[in-house]
């Protein structure tokens, strides 16, 4: 059984954990090798799910597929992913973005840069056959996701909520997006998915069963698993970016 109890990401690791450097191999880049550290502070390895902060020096990767389905936010530096026809996509520091798995693609990165995740790929599942790069980087602006936030038919504890579902990975268990709702307090239940949230705007206390509190607001990123018993709380507008991953869906096959 995996853990449960909420997890605010920080930007050196826990206290007194720090990050650990990482080997690396160097057929894994088409530059020198860069110093990279990593502190992972949650792995399902059953659901192929990992939770973290991760640090590099300049580097560019080998072309290739991407090995995760990944959704990310650049605290410090920004990186260029450039596809096989050498377009570039920037991503800047204090965006977030989405990479599908197998997308042809390589990270190329000029200066140090520092970033939280959530990596998912389910074991035994073949990686999807993609051709082209074209969608598979998605940057996430709030500007740019505000237009299409539709309402949802059912809301929870109260509030006025709206949803824009941005893209869903190839087998079909994890979807990315924004979420708004009005001042809400929800019942304190089992969270039934696992989801990796970044605060855009306001703030939101949530309450786990023991009575363990958490207050989180714009600019903070934190990761629920799945099974937490926990309530959540918003005295005004609340806008996050999430990455949710349900094991409840079967991952469909992309033969």
């Amino acid at each position: 059984m995996t853990p449960t109890g909420i997890i605010r990401l920080e930007r050196e690791g826990p206290e007194g954990a720090g990050l650990a450097k990482m080997e690396l191999d160097p057929r894994d880049f088409q530059s020198e090798l860069p110093e990279q550290h990593i502190h992972v502070c949650y792995q399902d390895p059953a659901l192929g799910i990992a939770v973290g902060v991760w640090t590099t020096t300049d580097m560019q990767e080998a072309f290739g597929p991407y090995p995760d389905d990944e959704f990310m936010v650049v605290l410090e530096g920004r990186v260029l992913m450039i596809d096989g026809q050498g377009r570039e996509t920037p991503v800047e520091q204090g965006e977030c973005f989405f990479v599908h798995k197998a997308i042809p693609i390589s990270w190329k990165q000029e200066g140090f840069l520092r970033k939280f995740f959530i990596t998912h790929s389910a074991p035994g599942v073949p990686a999807p056959r993609i051709a082209s790069a074209d969608g598979g980087v998605i940057v996430f602006t709030p500007q740019a996701l505000e237009a299409g936030l539709v309402p949802q038919e059912m809301t929870i504890g109260g509030g006025s909520q709206r949803d824009n579902l941005v893209t869903t990975n190839a087998i079909g268990n994890m979807t990315v997006g924004m979420w708004e709702t009005t001042a809400f307090e929800s019942a304190m239940q089992p969270f039934s998915v696992h989801e990796f949230a970044h605060i855009v705007e306001g703030d939101v206390t949530i309450v786990e069963a023991e009575d363990t509190r958490h207050h989180f607001r714009a600019g903070d990123t934190f990761f629920v698993p799945q099974g937490t018993v926990c309530s959540w709380r918003s005295d005004g507008l609340l806008r996050k970016f999430y990455a949710i991953v349900d094991p409840k869906v079967a991952p469909q096959s992309t033969g």
